[in-house]
């Protein structure tokens, strides 16, 4: 059987072509079926428009990450219990239209599974620019006296409705080499992996609830006060240096995070 998704299923039997994803990069702690569905996750919500619906077959699938029919079926499962897909008997599994509107964020600790929740919403850049290290920043970095800020805005791909905003305080040596506009079309974790060269040595989560301000509810079209989820994210290098602060207020009607700890 081929390896290229979509190849043994698509023009033999009259059916439009399937969906190709993405490949996987492999990390050895982490379980395969994991990586799996959050490389398959990413390239689900980071598809284009026009792009078809109907995924490859498991095997195609599973030829395609090099891995077994039963890890394929697993990754499926996840991606299914999360509403991005589908899977109808006889007819084949198709992505959902309406795929990433509020489903949980799902992290087990890898820079790719970071890059995957991240993908698939449309993003607007709202400035960018030097800033002052104020002090909620100082502890991050306790030897600058001023970051390069970016502040970003992005919206459902389907629905053009604003889900999120974030601000990201990133050192100037690392901003330098990072090209604003392409924070419209890829993560910032992604931007300072793959563009500005960081070797990124580990990412901090902490997410908190709290109650939307004055600038958040504007943003995100929420009533003042209402419900949001406070993300902080904090990336350092191999170093131990911290090189970026992502502060992202998430609605809290679309966004449920949720972490695994796998024995």
């Amino acid at each position: 059987m081929s390896g290229a998704p979509g190849a043994a299923d698509g023009a033999g039997a009259g059916r439009a072509p399937a969906f190709a994803p993405a490949p996987l990069v492999r990390h050895r702690w982490l379980p395969l079926w994991y990586q799996v569905s959050q490389s398959l996750r990413a390239s689900v919500l980071g598809r284009h428009p026009g792009d078809p619906l109907r995924l490859p077959t498991e095997e195609d699938l599973a030829a395609h990450y090099g891995v077994g029919v039963l890890t394929m079926r697993r990754a499926l499962k996840e991606l299914a219990d999360e509403g991005l897909i589908s899977r109808r008997r006889r007819h084949g599994t198709f992505i959902e239209p309406g795929a990433g509107r509020g489903a949980p964020r799902r992290l087990l600790g890898s820079v790719d599974a970071v890059v995957a929740q991240q993908s698939g919403d449309l993003t607007a850049v709202l400035g960018h620019g030097p800033a002052e290290v104020t002090a909620e920043l100082a502890e991050y970095f306790p030897d600058l006296a001023e970051i390069v800020s970016y502040t970003r805005l992005r919206s459902d791909r389907e629905s053009g409705e604003p889900v999120s905003w974030a601000e990201n305080a990133v050192r100037p040596e690392v901003a330098a080499r990072i090209d604003p506009g392409a924070l419209e079309g890829a993560p910032m974790t992604k931007l300072l992996r793959d563009t500005a060269g960081v070797a990124i040595g580990r990412i901090t989560d902490t997410v908190r609830a709290t109650l939307a301000d004055p600038a958040t509810a504007e943003l995100l079209g929420v009533p003042l006060l209402s419900p949001v989820l406070h993300y902080t994210g904090v990336t350092y290098d191999a170093r131990g240096r911290v090189v970026d602060v992502a502060r992202i207020r998430y609605r809290g009607d679309r966004f449920a995070f949720s972490v695994s700890v796998e024995a």
